[in-house]
């Protein structure tokens, strides 16, 4: 249980990490990414976040159902001289398609609807899942999920999960119908597929988030699910209190 494992605000950085921090700065900082994305990194802490998962350059890293890009456009370029860039889409031809046209270099797998082989056993170094556990609840795919990202990963290898955290004085809803997860609920679900949880960090922490909205968490901005309804409220929350996880493969 959570309260019982260390809870950290953010695991010491590995020796590494100094010699790649400007490198990660620089994929961070760069001109080419989205202003839309940019405007969001106060609330989504992708320099932090990032090295909080002790990504390097030289990492095979899988990216899953990577959205519109919003990390994608700083992983491949931190990836493109040394590492490997791979995002596991859903099975979905319009969403391959359009991910496709985004990013044409990015190499391409499948997660989901009966595919959880995401990458030949053992060859990855870390994969990332941001804000999609919820979505494996509703479908009832989490453990073979999972089962699919342990299996992908090296010994060693690292799992990093970030998502909106519910609270944890309230059940959880097996389905995540709202789009919240309790954190120590995502814990075991992570530990009962094998991998060894190494802690948390609070950088994307918002306490303004009471996670009982009309629309579940999709109230909240980016998505804003009532339009213009209540518009300023929702926008001074801000985006929803989320949990950063970090697990290790034996």
């Amino acid at each position: 249980m959570v309260a019982s494992a260390a809870i950290l605000t953010g695991l010491s950085l590995p020796s590494w990490a100094d010699g790649n921090t400007d490198a990660l700065k620089a994929a961070v900082g760069s001109p080419a990414r989205s202003a839309a994305f940019v405007a969001r990194d106060t609330a989504r802490h992708p320099l932090a976040e990032l090295q909080f998962f002790q990504v390097k350059p030289t990492d095979t890293v899988i990216e899953i159902w990577p959205g519109g890009g919003y990390w994608t456009q700083i992983l491949i370029p931190y990836l493109k001289q040394h590492g490997r860039y791979i995002a596991a889409l859903p099975p979905s031809a319009q969403a391959a398609a359009s991910f496709r046209n985004n990013f044409p270099d990015a190499r391409q797998t499948v997660l989901g609807n009966g595919q959880y082989d995401i990458a030949k056993a053992g060859t990855a170094d870390v994969v990332l899942t941001f804000r999609n556990l919820h979505d494996w609840m509703e479908t009832g795919e989490t453990r073979q999920v999972l089962q699919g990202f342990f299996a992908a990963l090296k010994p060693g290898g690292l799992l990093g999960i970030e998502d909106h955290r519910a609270r944890a004085d309230q059940p959880q809803d097996t389905h995540a119908v709202s789009g919240y997860v309790r954190q120590d609920y995502a814990i075991a679900l992570a530990r009962d597929s094998g991998f060894v949880f190494m802690g948390s960090s609070e950088i994307d922490a918002n306490p303004r988030d009471s996670t009982h909205w009309p629309k579940g968490v999709w109230t909240l901005p980016p998505v804003f699910a009532l339009g213009a309804k209540d518009h300023a409220v929702y926008a001074a929350v801000g985006e929803a209190d989320n949990f950063v996880l970090l697990f290790r493969k034996p």
